[in-house]
């Protein structure tokens, strides 16, 4: 059984390849989390996956949550994560979070691809031609990745970690999970919204409401920033930073191929 999150598409295409590669069934945390179900009964040949964006170099909230109330059989369990360029030391984190409902991933992967948290002054999506050069190269790496869960292999890490991960992980990407995951400085030009509703439909935490959107404060804001690259527009903003910036979602280009 894999259990996944996914915001602008990255993660999904990915869980997506290695479930139907492997055929095991999917679990969309958010609707799980929606549906109060955290008890699962996997079958003796089912292994238990994890895969997930990296978000300011831990994993996101909203799968760390998840996982503090999930009760599932200890069985072989493996995690990827995707990132933009590398991940820090989100899979240790994973793993201590892990420990505490008696699971233990033991084949880690990073899985990179392209850039899409534009809201800190250094951060831009990638261009069209890195966008196809990662999306490639992920393409190549899922077949290896693939086998290792059929094959059930054990003590694997291949761990894009950057240069100084604890640094990433717990300062930076602390005070970024702490401060930083937040829906107060969406803001929407109502003169540019075309009122499509499509912001309200691609949230996987059903914080927007209406046409123009409002952000409803509940809490559950992943910062994916879904609604801020679906919009066809470009009327939705994070603050002023995001407002020269590009827009990014899988197959945006509608020239992927599954």
């Amino acid at each position: 059984m894999l259990f996944f999150f996914s915001g602008t598409g990255n993660t999904r295409w990915v869980a997506e390849q290695i479930a139907q590669a492997i055929g095991e069934e999917q679990v969309f945390i958010p609707d799980a989390i929606r549906d109060n179900k955290y008890d699962y009964t996997i079958d003796d040949k089912e292994t238990i996956g994890f895969c997930f964006p990296t978000h300011g170099w831990q994993p996101p909230r909203i799968v760390r949550e998840f996982i503090s109330k999930l009760k599932v059989e200890s069985r072989y369990c493996w995690a990827v994560t995707t990132c933009g360029d590398n991940m820090g030391e989100t899979m240790t984190i994973l793993n201590k979070d892990l420990a505490k409902v008696g699971l233990r991933a033991s084949a880690l992967f990073s899985v990179i691809m392209p850039e899409s948290y534009v809201c800190l002054p250094f951060m831009y999506t990638d261009t069209e031609e890195k966008e196809h050069q990662k999306i490639a190269k992920a393409r190549q790496q899922l077949p290896h990745i693939i086998e290792c869960i059929r094959n059930r292999r054990t003590g694997v890490e291949e761990l894009e970690k950057g240069a100084t991960p604890r640094l990433y992980s717990y300062v930076i990407g602390g005070y970024f999970n702490a401060k930083m995951v937040t829906d107060k400085k969406f803001t929407v030009d109502e003169d540019v919204c075309i009122k499509c509703g499509k912001c309200v439909k691609v949230c996987p935490v059903d914080n927007i409401q209406g046409t123009p959107p409002e952000w409803i404060h509940n809490g559950r804001c992943t910062s994916c920033l879904a609604c801020y690259h679906y919009c066809p527009t470009h009327a939705i903003n994070f603050g002023k930073v995001t407002r020269k910036r590009g827009q990014y979602y899988f197959n945006k280009r509608g020239d992927q191929k599954s």
